[in-house]
């Protein structure tokens, strides 16, 4: 008998997905496809969010072949190395975010074919046929590939959205597309950066108003490669242990990053010890990124040791990936298989942590060594003074500088105010040094910092030196002639 699934059933599809995990699986099926640009179009009408497509310029989909991949759990055969593996993917990211799905999609021959699923009318699980001049419309819209995708083009469309801003607030909508950009942004540079930083994918972020009939400026995805340092923390790393099991043969690839490093590929978001440990990649896609899974338990002192691993489906036993593809699970042999595993030279993963640990240690003494300097006070930026604070030891019981700006009447750049513990700057000049955006209590970031690390030690003691005050001035000539060339330059033009 036939038995078909209750339609409720898709309302329960991808319930584990965020729009960013979501989007990461929709671009999965567009490598699959072999698609080499992906743009992510958000849709904005009378001041409200109501769409978001997701476009390609792979190779489509057969009109023999779209039934199958609009079916819940339809399977097909999947090619070695394909980021698709359950048959779930579409629908349920798909599903996790909106209440509709359409589906429209031109191969290279120029057949075109759509079909869209709507979760309040699959009471028969009828999926809607689209008409075939709506998808040469919409596959036919300027999507903005930098490269030609030889005629074939997929275009998925999301309407109902259950996770956008229901508000028509301008503020409010853009404060809402800023932040989900971002987050965007740095889950697509993070799981799939393999495949951007060899060129091999562009990703696109960008805004359609609709009732101006204009598309903002395109935000690309950048690789944000987690293994991405500049110099290893140790000089002999990284190392590749080697572990074998029933005839398999798998490799940790073990990292020691340099400690206190500022990169955003150290920085990742949930923190630097919660981004210790593990990272599972599939297909050269990352599934899996930190957390040690029974190896070892987070410590603060391991927060610089990192591990790729490279799995493949014939590993069999070892992991299982959810359907969401955001989380591998070990099997009971994983632990036991990496603390088997071991390089050439007898580097076992003991050793390894060992390591790590002992590179996080002389990190911290490095910093502690540095001379005491002044607090920042008032005038710099919270991020910025956070950031000084993790690199220098500050004098106990000290008043912090402030660094503020004032119309003064001569043309020097900044005035030392050591008894008010303030660094005077020149308005003068402050619309020039903010790129002519208007100022705030800790605008000019980059200046002000640059400044304090300067200037700070003039603020000690009891009096100005000789040498200090010959300092003074001639930071002071430089500096007032560098913001003088690009105040006249700025009135130039």
């Amino acid at each position: 008998m036939s038995l078909p699934p209750d339609p409720h059933a898709l309302e329960g599809l991808g319930r584990n997905h965020r729009l960013e995990t979501a989007l990461a699986d929709l671009v999965d099926n567009s490598i699959d496809a072999d698609a080499s640009e992906v743009v992510i179009r958000f849709v904005q009408q009378h001041g409200r969010l109501c769409s978001l497509y997701v476009a390609d310029n792979g190779r489509g989909i057969t009109e023999d072949r779209i039934d199958s991949a609009m079916t819940v759990g339809g399977r097909r055969e999947y090619e070695a190395g394909s980021l698709g593996k359950f048959g779930l993917g579409m629908k349920a990211a798909s599903f996790s975010q909106a209440r509709s799905l359409t589906v429209l999609t031109r191969t290279p021959q120029g057949t075109t074919s759509g079909r869209r699923w709507q979760l309040g009318n699959v009471a028969d699980f009828k999926c809607d046929i689209v008409p075939a001049d709506f998808v040469a419309d919409e596959v036919g819209r300027d999507w903005g590939f930098k490269t030609d995708g030889a005629g074939g083009c997929t275009v998925l469309r999301w309407d109902d959205i259950t996770g956008f801003t229901v508000t028509d607030d301008p503020d409010r909508v853009q404060s809402f597309l800023n932040a989900t950009i971002t987050t965007i942004l740095n889950h697509l540079g993070l799981v799939l950066h393999r495949f951007i930083a060899r060129g091999s994918l562009r990703i696109a972020v960008d805004v359609e108003d609709v009732d101006r009939a204009a598309v903002g400026p395109q935000f690309e995805v950048e690789p944000l490669d987690p293994f991405g340092y500049h110099r290893s923390g140790q000089p002999d790393y990284p190392k590749t242990l080697v572990a074998d099991r029933d005839g398999h043969r798998l490799q940790f690839a073990c990292h020691i990053w340099p400690g206190r490093s500022k990169l955003s590929n150290f920085r990742l978001p949930g923190g630097a010890v919660e981004r210790q440990g593990l990272y599972f990649y599939r297909g050269d896609r990352l599934l899996h990124a930190g957390g040690w899974d029974g190896l070892t338990v987070p410590d603060m002192r391991h927060q610089l040791a990192r591990v790729a691993i490279d799995i493949s489906d014939d590993v069999a036993g070892l992991f299982t990936m959810n359907p969401e593809k955001s989380r591998i699970a070990v099997g009971p042999d994983f632990a036991h298989l990496a603390e088997a595993a071991c390089d050439g030279a007898g580097t076992s993963m003991s050793d390894y942590l060992r390591d790590a640990e002992n590179t996080y240690k002389r990190s911290r003494e490095r910093s502690r060594d540095r001379r005491k300097m002044l607090p920042p006070g008032k005038g710099l930026d919270p991020s910025v003074k956070r950031a000084i604070g993790e690199e220098i030891p500050f004098l106990a019981g000290e008043e912090p500088i402030d660094i503020r700006w004032r119309r003064s009447e001569g043309l020097d750049l900044f005035t030392v105010d050591r008894d008010n513990r303030t660094l005077w700057l020149n308005d003068r000049y402050r619309q020039v040094i903010n790129g002519g955006a208007r100022g705030g209590l800790n605008d000019a970031p980059l200046v002000k910092a640059l400044l304090y690390l300067l200037v700070e030690d003039v603020f000690e003691g009891e009096y100005l030196g000789v040498k200090d005050r010959d300092n003074v001035a001639l930071w002071q000539e430089v500096l007032t002639a560098a913001a003088r060339s690009q105040y006249e330059r700025d009135a130039r033009s």
